[in-house]
């Protein structure tokens, strides 16, 4: 009820009565006061007048399934979506949902996330009404040590979204972070349910830090797109755009399972590449720093460095700090 009476609001011109809105839904005009009060509730600027009726003045900058799916332009991203306004770790409620068998490309999206995660299990914060706190579900048909590919590719996606929806210069640390002006506002973390021959679902996380103000102490190397942009931009529309560039992406991936079709497009979002890099790597049990130049992205995702005496090698795995970018300086 409180959907329907949303759409036709906002397919109406201007102020539609009680009555008009009670003949065409078929309910009562208690039943429409109602499902007018709960959309104010959730933020919604309604206006009520006793002799025109209810007009829509404002709607909120929510991510409930009903925005999100409003002019979502996709064959199946995002086509089935499941919303609560708090839960420990989107996640962990997509692997709940891929495992009852939840379709592919069956989204998840919190408001808020009580217990988010990020890479190495490091916390990810999540406040409520600030940011993108969402997981996809995949079922490709490939090999599962391709599926690492994935994080480049939604992370690809989620870079050229904010750039479209906010002008700001969005730029991938490989490979998982979306950083603007140095400082991270989003990461991607993807988990992989597989047997020897073949994936049974992937869930790509991805945290996008929206329209916060602050941030804690011990995230001196944060940001938000607020922050950055000196306005507050709209989650729903990073959502879609961000969802109708992966499945494009995504669809030429499961063809063939390359980045070489999109490799170029990866590299010149790349703010790694051409730069001073520090490798954490393992050396006889021991982890030690070894700094290198960043010099490409192979087709099959790693990362090609030349170490100080000239050797090269691809790195596929492990911590990568960037010179200038959080802590390497």
């Amino acid at each position: 009820m409180k959907d329907a009476v949303l759409a036709f609001l906002k397919e109406a011109q201007g102020y539609g009565s009680g009555e008009e809105i009670s003949q065409k839904l078929g309910v009562t005009r208690a039943a429409i006061w109602k499902a007018i009060k709960k959309l104010q509730a959730e933020g919604y600027e309604i206006e009520s007048s006793t002799k025109k009726g209810y007009k829509l003045i404002k709607v909120p900058n929510i991510i409930t399934p009903n925005e999100v799916g409003e002019h979502l332009n996709t064959d199946y991203f995002g086509k089935s979506i499941y919303y609560k306004a708090e839960m420990d770790s989107t996640n962990n409620k997509a692997k709940e949902l891929a495992r009852e068998g939840a379709k592919e490309g069956t989204l998840v999206i919190a408001d808020c996330q009580t217990g988010g995660k990020g890479r190495l299990g490091r916390s990810w914060e999540s406040p409520a009404g600030t940011g993108i706190w969402m997981s996809l579900i995949l079922r490709p048909k490939i090999l599962p040590q391709y599926a690492s590919q994935l994080t480049l590719i939604a992370g690809l996606g989620m870079c050229e979204a904010i750039q479209e929806v906010t002008g700001l210069e969005a730029k991938i640390k490989w490979p998982n972070d979306i950083v603007v002006n140095g400082r991270k506002v989003c990461g991607i973390l993807t988990e992989m349910h597989a047997e020897m021959e073949g994936i049974n679902y992937i869930v790509v996380g991805i945290g996008v830090n929206v329209n916060m103000q602050i941030f804690p102490d011990d995230l001196p190397h944060a940001t938000s797109l607020l922050l950055e942009g000196g306005q507050e931009y709209s989650r729903k529309a990073i959502i879609q755009s961000f969802l109708k560039k992966f499945e494009v992406d995504y669809n030429q991936y499961k063809q063939i399972p390359s980045l070489e079709s999109m490799r170029a497009r990866y590299e010149k979002q790349c703010i790694t590449l051409h730069r001073k890099i520090k490798l954490l790597k393992k050396v006889e049990g021991s982890v030690t720093e070894v700094v290198a130049q960043a010099i490409g992205i192979t087709n099959e995702g790693a990362l090609k460095v030349r170490y100080e005496d000239q050797t090269m090698e691809e790195v596929v795995s492990g911590e990568v700090s960037v010179r200038g970018l959080y802590d390497y300086v």
